[in-house]
């Protein structure tokens, strides 16, 4: 039954917010918890104390339960070639604000002292993407109270989060927005330990409902749908699949509780299904976004910049500038192929919204739904 996963977690929508790094903020995690769903920090870029400090804000300003995300990743070594053919070509952008891109104090932060901060914070719910957990790492998370979602996109990445303990998966299509969270190498079934290729992640783009579908008949462990999702309808029919919660991001985007600028604001309002593509100019992972010029203009280096996080720390003073200059044109504009139905409107009021929505859908799905009889006589 869809309201066992729900319940457990003490949450009156099955709709769990998406962890948006670097575009969520506390004030939206508490208002979509508040509001009966369960709002997501997305930490895969904070810094152990940032953790703590966003946890202690969400509980200061609800007491219902909330969720935090990390990063499954480990710190990289690039070599002084890649990185400067890296900066040589983002440098004609960084020109237009005025910079020159330089190495970064860091690629990103240390997964380790991130996952100690996390087990600290002993959230309600702790989610992962990018990799998969070891299962003592599971463990150590139940231990403390949380439940654990790994991201999948793939069956086999699904698999793979049920065996090492995890208490429920969610199934992330192709139409999902932002990063791709693909671990696993589809491509090369037998190989272990190796790095998703460019041809792994175009393997991996598998749509939300054949992936949800395929996840719920073979698991054991709830199944939380994620991509494409915008309205009441989308969460019946995703649970109609035998899903029991839905993961929505793009649709909490455009709130006033979110942290990005007018000109990411500007181009939501504008998109259409079809201004998404996915990418790795900005971060180095293949990612969904809003095309916008500079996606554009690097497209022929897709397979040659480096891989995530390098690229993406690269970028990222690049990104800042582009957002202080309400530039989108350099902006990484994360977005689904939803997008064009996004919903300008505070957190809890969207929440209300949708579970209103999806209350008529069912009741639809309900009177629309054949009689055992009618199967019979059809």
């Amino acid at each position: 039954m869809p309201a066992a996963f729900t319940t457990h977690l003490g949450l009156a929508l099955p709709v769990i917010q998406g962890p948006m790094t670097g575009s969520d903020t506390p004030a939206l995690a508490a208002a979509v918890s508040e509001a009966g769903g369960l709002g997501m920090l997305g930490c895969g870029m904070r810094s152990p104390a940032a953790m703590a400090e966003a946890a202690a804000e969400v509980r200061r300003r609800t007491d219902r339960p909330f969720g935090m995300n990390l990063f499954v990743q480990a710190t990289p070594t690039p070599d002084d070639a890649t990185v400067q053919a890296a900066l040589q070509r983002l440098a004609p952008f960084y020109a237009e604000f005025g910079l020159v891109p330089e190495r970064p104090a860091q690629w990103c932060e240390d997964f380790a002292a991130q996952f100690d901060a996390l087990v600290a914070a002993r959230p309600a719910v702790a989610s992962f993407t990018f990799g998969i957990l070891t299962a003592a790492q599971v463990a150590r998370l139940k231990a403390v109270g949380s439940t654990v979602i790994g991201t999948a996109t793939t069956l086999a990445e699904a698999q793979a989060w049920a065996s090492v303990g995890a208490d429920a998966v969610c199934a992330s299509g192709m139409e999902a927005g932002g990063h791709r969270g693909t671990f696993l190498t589809p491509t090369q079934p037998g190989a272990t330990g190796a790095a998703p290729s460019l041809a792994d992640f175009a393997a991996s783009m598998v749509g939300t409902l054949p992936l949800v579908a395929q996840c719920v008949q073979a698991l054991s462990i709830p199944v939380i749908a994620a991509g494409g999702i915008m309205d009441g309808r989308g969460i019946a029919g995703a649970l109609a699949l035998g899903a029991q919660a839905v993961q929505m991001g793009t649709a909490f985007l455009t709130c006033p509780e979110s942290a990005i600028g007018p000109a990411y604001r500007e181009a939501l309002a504008r998109a259409q299904a079809t201004d998404t593509r996915t990418t790795r100019i900005f971060s180095g992972r293949p990612a969904r976004g809003i095309v916008n010029r500079m996606m554009q203009a690097l497209q022929a280096d897709e397979a040659t910049v480096p891989a995530y996080p390098v690229q993406n720390a690269l970028t990222g003073a690049l990104r800042r500038a582009a957002a202080q200059a309400g530039q989108a044109d350099c902006l990484s504009l994360w977005a689904g192929q939803g997008v064009a139905q996004v919903r300008p409107m505070p957190a809890a009021q969207l929440v209300a919204l949708l579970a209103q929505e999806w209350q008529q859908a069912t009741a639809c799905l309900l009177y629309t739904s054949p009689s055992p009889r009618d199967k019979r006589q059809s």
